[in-house]
C-alpha cells in the first residue's frame, strides 16, 4: 500500500514538472510550479519526512511562484511604458547612450 502511493506521488511529479517545463507562458509556468510545489510537499510527507514537506509547501508553493509572478508582471509594465512599447537591442530602453545618439561615441 504505501509503496502504491509513493509511486503515484513520483508519478505526479514527473507530470507536474514536465508540464512546467513544457508550458511557454511565464504566468502559467508559475502556476503550474506552485502545483509541483503541493506535490513535491506531499511525496515528502509520504516519504515520512513532513518538515521537509512544511518547508516545500511554504517555499516551494507559495513564496516561490508569488516572486516570479510579481516579477512578470513588473517586467511586463516595465515594457508598456517604454516609447517604442519594447526594449532596443542594448536593452537601455530607448535611451542614448554617452554621445546622445545611441551608443556610438
Amino acid at each position: 500500500m504505501t509503496e502504491t502511493v509513493i509511486v503515484v506521488a513520483l508519478l505526479l511529479v514527473a507530470a507536474s514538472a514536465t508540464a512546467a517545463v513544457a508550458v511557454r507562458d511565464p504566468v502559467r509556468q508559475s502556476l503550474v510550479l506552485a502545483v509541483l510545489g503541493v506535490v513535491l510537499a506531499v511525496l515528502f510527507t509520504v516519504l515520512q519526512a513532513p518538515d521537509v514537506g512544511l518547508s516545500q509547501l511554504a517555499v516551494g508553493s507559495a513564496l516561490t511562484p508569488l516572486l516570479l509572478l510579481l516579477t512578470v508582471r513588473k517586467v511586463r509594465r516595465r515594457g508598456r511604458s517604454s516609447p517604442s512599447g519594447r526594449l532596443d537591442q542594448g536593452g537601455q530602453g530607448g535611451q542614448a547612450g554617452p554621445g546622445g545618439r545611441g551608443s556610438a561615441p
